[in-house]
């Protein structure tokens, strides 16, 4: 359900134009919802577009799951407009075309896998075969045993499976890969790149910040329900924490927070990594100040150190 090929990091600035989200398969436009007096969300403009795979973060209570629930008709705006292939949420013939794993989905445990998929099957007019359910879900062997007999992996390739069964072309996967073990985890996200390069799109939300970098051609980042960032995740990386620095100094951290171009500073055992925007000009100055420094290393940001600049200092 989430898909999409190999980032292009030599894709420079996205176009997010008018024209661009009036091609949008599903749209928040000026939306906000509260709950009593708390505002979950806040003004939010989103667009998801055919054939890609969107990575939508941020801290546990930012809106995220506000969104999802937005888009899937489960609930709707206090204010702004919410549609999906271009019309509202709720409608039954909007939501056949939609598949969705949530995290908080409860199936019964006492049915077999097979009895799962067969029941979610016979909700659409058009599903999939049953046999590329299995393939597509990594379900092989394990078709006719008991739900509650499964692994947490197991568990989550079955509701992946079902998510899977009206062949949508609009996906929600909350937290896909928890519980289950690498080789189950790269083939989900074979399986995502795949669903993208067929045309689905995937609204992607997880607490794998490497899954979103490695499967998602856009990554948007909200705070206190607001977008705070919006781009591929080589612009996300390059624009939101400046680049790392990590060696081993005599310099303190209190004199190295002072340098030119630091963002911050923090031990690493006995390395010191610091985040700079000015990169060179820090370490001339670290060089300048420390004759002794040894073990330089300088790299480009991971999106973690993207996302905990973006979604700490609001």
């Amino acid at each position: 359900m989430l898909a999409t090929t190999l980032i292009r990091e030599s894709e420079t600035e996205t176009d997010y134009s008018a024209k661009e989200t009036q091609q949008a398969i599903a749209t928040l436009t000026g939306v906000t919802k509260r709950y009593g007096a708390t505002v979950a969300l806040d003004g939010l403009n989103l667009a998801l577009r055919p054939g890609e795979v969107v990575a939508l973060l941020g801290p546990n209570g930012a809106g995220k799951s506000t969104a999802v629930r937005l888009l899937l008709g489960l609930i709707a705006p206090t204010s702004g407009i919410a549609r999906v292939f271009g019309g509202d949420p709720q409608t039954p013939t909007t939501r056949l075309r939609v598949g969705a794993m949530l995290q908080v989905a409860r199936i019964p445990e006492t049915l077999r896998v097979r009895e799962h998929l067969d029941l979610f099957r016979s909700y659409y007019p058009h599903p999939l075969p049953m046999a590329e359910i299995v393939r597509i879900a990594q379900l092989e062997g394990i078709e006719d045993r008991m739900f509650s007999a499964l692994s947490g992996g197991q568990k989550q390739r079955v509701l992946f499976g079902l998510a899977m069964c009206g062949d949508p072309d609009l996906v929600f996967l909350d937290e896909p890969t928890v519980g289950m073990d690498i080789e189950a985890r790269r083939g989900l996200w074979q399986q995502i790149r795949t669903l993208a390069n067929r045309g689905k799109t995937v609204l992607l939300t997880t607490h794998y910040l490497e899954e979103a970098d490695a499967l998602a051609h856009r990554i948007i980042v909200i705070n206190k329900g607001k977008i705070v960032s919006e781009g591929t995740p080589a612009e996300i990386k390059n624009a939101s924490a400046g680049r790392k620095i990590r060696c081993r100094t005599r310099l303190t951290a209190e004199l190295l927070d002072t340098l030119p171009g630091v963002v911050s500073v923090e031990r690493s055992g006995e390395d010191v990594v610091v985040m700079s925007d000015r990169v060179e000009e820090t370490v001339r100055e670290m060089l300048r100040r420390d004759e002794m420094l040894s073990d330089l290393e300088i790299a480009r940001p991971a999106l973690e150190d993207a996302f905990l600049a973006l979604t700490t200092k609001r």
